[in-house]
């Protein structure tokens, strides 16, 4: 190990120890980017807007186009992104169906 000024992770991949910066670099590289309808990329917390009439499956609620929907989070699939609506808990909507703000 080169220096003490940098902290080692032990990567499981190539049986090596390395750079934390240089591992935390990489696994930003394999995470995919999550894009709107219209192409836009999305990140934790951008508010969206939906670009159609969803009905929401468990509650008796139909979300209408144009409904703003704010402070969303990304899931492991690049297709759905997790968010909150006032009376719906576990909202999850699909990237296809809301553009950025």
């Amino acid at each position: 190990m080169a220096d003490g000024n940098d902290d080692y992770v032990y990567d499981e991949a190539t049986g090596e120890w390395r750079p934390a910066a240089e591992m935390a670099a990489a696994a930003a590289a394999l995470k995919p980017e999550v894009r709107d309808a219209a192409g836009n990329i999305l990140t934790d917390g951008d508010s969206v807007a939906l670009i159609k009439d969803l009905k929401v499956k468990g509650a008796n609620q139909t979300l209408k186009q144009g409904t703003v929907i704010r402070s969303i989070r990304l899931t492991d699939n690049p297709e759905e992104i997790d968010c909150r609506f006032e009376g719906i808990k576990g909202l999850v909507l699909r990237t296809e169906f809301v553009r950025k703000r």
